[in-house]
């Protein structure tokens, strides 16, 4: 059964990050790479990382298109499977990633997963957007499993990833139960003892609820 475990790696040790990537790869369907550990490891522990399992950058692009086309440039030509970006600078800026995406994913941000983290976001409208440019899938919080339901309603066969399960208190069955496809776990993994056992614990949990 494939996983819908993605990590957050949000580890700043290089080292330490990509022994957890290699350990980690078996039960994980993706690794989220977030501005942290890139700060600290350069844009090469994308390409490194990418060489056990499928990478995201967890970028948030949210520029002008000609921003955001050079980062996503940079990101794909490293070896990212995919970019996530937010919704909000509307469509050309959107468009300019999906231009030099060819095969790799684009994941939109509809609302986040952070104590009042939906307050500013439009859900429907965004959702539309990530429809009209023909994103992969778009970012959907495990906290407020309510937004999953009417984010899968409106989204249609889009994938939906869902981060906040963990440290933040979301329920991967309910988030599941409402629509995800994948799930997002960062600190309960990579500040384990033994990550790979976490990783594992979780991917069959997830899987109950296939």
């Amino acid at each position: 059964m494939s996983s819908r475990l993605v990590l957050a790696l949000d580890e700043t040790d290089p080292a330490r990050a990509l022994e957890i990537a290699k350990i980690v790869s078996p039960f994980v369907a993706k690794i989220k790479i977030n501005y942290p550990l890139v700060l600290s490891a350069g844009l090469g522990i994308v390409t490194e990382i990418s060489k056990f399992c499928p990478v995201i950058c967890d970028f948030k692009v949210a520029d002008i298109p000609n921003t955001n086309r050079l980062i996503s440039e940079a990101v794909f030509d490293a070896g990212a499977s995919g970019i996530i970006a937010h919704a909000f600078p509307g469509p050309e800026s959107l468009k300019a990633i999906k231009e030099v995406a060819d095969s790799k994913e684009i994941y939109v941000v509809i609302t986040m997963s952070h104590p009042k983290g939906g307050d500013f976001f439009d859900i429907e409208r965004f959702c539309a957007l990530a429809l009209e440019i023909g994103v992969t899938g778009v970012i959907a919080p495990a906290t407020r499993p309510e937004d999953v339901t009417k984010i899968r309603d409106l989204v249609g066969n889009l994938k939906i990833i869902s981060p906040g399960v963990g440290a933040q208190g979301g329920s991967s069955r309910e988030t599941l139960k409402a629509g995800a496809d994948y799930i997002i776990v960062g600190r309960g993994i990579y500040l384990s003892d033994d990550p790979a056992a976490a990783a594992e614990k979780y991917s069959r949990e997830f899987s109950i609820n296939d």
